[in-house]
C-alpha cells in the first residue's frame, strides 16, 4: 500500500505502468598480443624398446599353439640368458587367425558353402625393454636366431623424460616472453598482464631402420645407432596490451 502512495506523491497516476529505461554499458574490447616459441633439448636416449614375435600355423588351433609355445620359450630362455629381467619383457599381442579354403569355381544359380576352416594362425608379440644399450643389436640377433619370425622394430626412450621436457618448456616461455617484449616495443605498447597460456610438445625421434635389416642379418651383430633423441616444446602467451 505504501507503494501506491508513493507513486501518487511523485505525480504517477494509479493504474499508469512505470516503464524503467535500461543503461546499458558497453566494455570496449582488449587488445591482445599473441606470441608462439619452441624450446628443443637434445639429449641422447637411455632406453630402447624392442617389439618381435612369432607366427605360428597349424591344421589345428592346438597344433598352432603347441608351436608357438614351444619357439617362445626358447626365445624367453635366450632373453633370460642376456639377463633381460622378465619385468622388462611384455606381452604386447596375441592373436589366432582361421585360415578358410579358398572358394571354389560354382554356377552363380548354386548357393555358396558354408566356409571351411583349414587351419590357424597364432600370432605372440611381445615387446622388451633394454635399459644396457650395447645390447640391443645382440638381442635383436639372439631372438631372431631361437626361432623368432617377426620383428616390428624399436624405437628409443628416456627414463626420465619429463626433466627434459620442463628443460624446453622453460626455454619456450623465455623465447615467447623475449619475442613478446621485442614486439610491444615496436608497435610502442605496454604489455598490461598474461590472459592465456597453452603448451605442448612432442620427442623428435631418429629413424630407425626396419625389420628387414635385422632379418637378413646372418652373422655377427645387428648394427643399431641410438642416434640422439629431440624434446620439443611449445608455449603460446595471450597479452593484453595498451597504449603507452
Amino acid at each position: 500500500m505504501w507503494i501506491a502512495w508513493l507513486l501518487i506523491l511523485l505525480g504517477f497516476p494509479l493504474g499508469v505502468p512505470v516503464v524503467t529505461l535500461a543503461h546499458e554499458e558497453t566494455t570496449p574490447a582488449t587488445s591482445t598480443l599473441t606470441v608462439s616459441e619452441s624450446g628443443i633439448v637434445p639429449h641422447a636416449p637411455d632406453t630402447a624398446f624392442v617389439s618381435f614375435g612369432l607366427e605360428t600355423a597349424g591344421k589345428s588351433l592346438a597344433d598352432a599353439q603347441k608351436r608357438n609355445s614351444t619357439v617362445m620359450s626358447k626365445v624367453m630362455d635366450r632373453l633370460k640368458d642376456l639377463q633381460i629381467d622378465k619385468e622388462r619383457i611384455q606381452t604386447s599381442s596375441f592373436t589366432v587367425m582361421p585360415q578358410y579354403r579358398p572358394p571354389s569355381n560354382r554356377p552363380t544359380d548354386i548357393s555358396p558353402a558354408s566356409p571351411e576352416i583349414i587351419g590357424y594362425v597364432v600370432t605372440n608379440m611381445v615387446t622388451v625393454e633394454i635399459r644396457v644399450l650395447d645390447k640391443v643389436g645382440t638381442v635383436i640377433e639372439e631372438v631372431l636366431k631361437a626361432g623368432a619370425n617377426s620383428f616390428q622394430g624399436l624405437h628409443w626412450g628416456l627414463r626420465e623424460e619429463q626433466s627434459v621436457r620442463l628443460s624446453a618448456l622453460k626455454q619456450a616461455a623465455a623465447k615467447a616472453r623475449e619475442k613478446a617484449s621485442v614486439l610491444s616495443e615496436t608497435l610502442q605498447v605496454k604489455l598490461v598482464r598474461v590472459l592465456s597460456v597453452t603448451e605442448g610438445g612432442q620427442m623428435i625421434r631418429p629413424p630407425v631402420p626396419m625389420a628387414r635389416m635385422a632379418m637378413e642379418a646372418s652373422a655377427g651383430d645387428v648394427p643399431i645407432s641410438s642416434g640422439e633423441l629431440k624434446i620439443e616444446a611449445t608455449v603460446t602467451l595471450v597479452y593484453e596490451i595498451a597504449p603507452k
